[in-house]
C-alpha cells in the first residue's frame, strides 16, 4: 500500500473531475480484492469484446495513519467496438464488484450500493453519445438502450467469463498491476494489437 496519495490524474474520471468515493466498511484485504474484481471485470470484458487492454491495476494508499483508500484503473483502447458492447464493458466493473461481495459472503444492501460507480456509467453515456447512440440513465431513449439493459448484457457475459474474471482479480490483487498480455497468458483471451479506431 502506498503512503502517498495517487496523483489527481489517477483519481479523475474521463472529464477530469475527481471520481466520487463511497465508504464501504470492509477490511483492507476485502476492499482491495473487491476493487481487483471491479477492474478485472472491465479488463476481461474488454478482451472478450475485442478491445486492446494496456493495463489493469489496484491503487491503494493511506490518506492518514490507520485509514486506507482503494480505487483502480483499467487502461484500454476500443478497436471498432460495437457501441453496446463498449457500454457493457463499462458496466462490468460495478457488476463484478457486487458479485464479488455475494460470492465471498460480504453482500449487504449498503455495500452493494457503494459499488455503483457513476463514472463508469457516465463514461459509457458520453462515449456512445459522441457516436450518435443514446444510452439512458433510468429510461429507454428512442432507438437506444437504458443503463439497466446494458447491465443485463454485462451480467450475461460476466456469467460466462466468471472463471477468467476471478483468475485476473486474484492476480491483480497479488501483483497490483497486470498488462493486457499478462491477462491473455492467464486466461487464453486475445489481446489484439493497438490499431486505433473508437467504437
Amino acid at each position: 500500500m502506498r503512503t502517498l496519495a495517487p496523483t489527481a490524474e489517477d483519481l479523475a474520471d474521463h472529464t477530469g473531475k475527481p471520481r466520487a468515493y463511497a465508504d464501504m466498511p470492509l477490511s483492507y484485504e476485502q476492499a482491495r480484492l473487491g476493487m481487483a474484481f471491479h477492474e478485472a471485470g472491465h479488463a476481461v470484458l474488454s478482451l472478450a469484446y475485442g478491445m486492446h487492454v494496456i493495463t489493469t491495476e489496484v491503487i491503494a494508499w493511506q490518506p492518514e495513519p490507520g485509514r486506507f483508500a482503494v480505487t483502480g484503473k483499467t487502461a484500454w483502447q476500443s478497436q471498432d467496438t460495437n457501441a453496446w458492447q463498449l457500454a457493457a464493458q463499462c458496466a462490468a466493473g460495478p457488476l463484478t464488484h457486487i458479485l464479488y461481495l455475494m460470492a465471498y459472503g460480504l453482500w449487504t444492501p449498503e455495500r452493494a450500493a457503494a459499488c455503483e460507480a457513476d463514472h463508469d456509467r457516465e463514461l459509457a453515456i458520453d462515449l456512445l453519445a459522441q457516436h450518435g447512440f443514446q444510452l439512458g440513465r433510468d429510461h429507454v431513449p428512442e432507438s437506444g438502450k437504458s443503463w439497466g439493459m446494458v447491465r443485463g448484457m454485462a451480467r450475461r457475459k460476466v456469467g460466462h467469463l466468471w472463471r477468467e474474471i476471478r483468475t485476473v482479480a486474484h492476480a491483480v490483487d497479488e501483483r497490483t498491476v497486470l498488462t493486457g498480455d499478462e491477462i491473455t497468458a492467464m486466461t487464453g483471451l486475445v489481446n489484439p494489437p493497438l490499431r486505433g479506431g473508437a467504437l
